[in-house]
């Protein structure tokens, strides 16, 4: 059963939700990236297995929850509460099935104030830059995806800040990559967290640095 990586900070209002919406035998890496809100404790109370992580930065959590992995198919989502779990089957149905390589959730906002508008014209920009840098027909850097452990790590992805996620879709498309793109439904946060990356202006605009630096490469 699949490994899923939750790149973890100060998100202790949302872990006790998250983990328990995981689909049986899905096993949760919480990748705390130094949490003063006692998250790392939380996770653990609830059964996840807690990686710390002393750099700061998404992409250093992340890539850290995926070298602690040890199952084929390893997935990533948000510990936030704005994606829910018992939806990850549907990206990672197709890898298991041999049908793709790499399965992003494209997020269908639940409600108007589930993606601040600044984060949502952000995204939509990075991923017209995307397309004609891949060709792919994508819409979305969704947090929710999925692809096989051992091909990830070969993509030698080396970005460990809010660039990791695109990083991660251009290296898999010059390696020839089956990339698919299927919708995931996208919530408002829990009460008590912020989003690093589109909770403010000055976060996203961080963000779309950084994954600028990546597209420029």
């Amino acid at each position: 059963m699949p490994d899923v990586v939750l790149p973890c900070l100060d998100e202790a209002g949302a872990l006790p939700w998250v983990l328990s919406r995981l689909p049986d035998g899905y096993r949760a890496i919480v990748a705390d990236n130094g949490s003063t809100d006692g998250s790392a404790q939380i996770a653990a109370d609830h059964g996840a297995t807690v990686v710390h992580v002393p750099q700061r930065g998404f992409g250093a959590a992340a890539h850290a929850g995926l070298e602690a992995a040890t199952a084929d198919v390893v997935c990533f989502c948000d510990a936030d509460a704005s994606m829910d779990p018992q939806q990850l089957p549907r990206v990672v149905g197709p890898v298991e099935a041999g049908e793709a390589d790499l399965v992003l959730g494209r997020r269908r906002p639940s409600s108007r104030g589930a993606w601040p508008p600044h984060a949502r014209v952000a995204n939509t920009a990075l991923s017209i830059l995307m397309r004609r840098r891949t060709g792919l027909r994508l819409h979305d850097l969704g947090p929710m995806r999925a692809a096989r452990r051992a091909d990830l790590l070969a993509l030698g992805i080396t970005d460990r800040r809010f660039g990791y996620p695109l990083e991660m879709v251009t290296k898999a498309s010059d390696a020839g990559w089956r990339i698919r793109e299927l919708d995931v439904d996208y919530h408002p946060r829990a009460d008590g967290t912020k989003s690093k990356v589109t909770g403010t202006v000055l976060g996203t605009a961080k963000t779309v640095r950084d994954m600028s630096r990546v597209l420029s490469r």
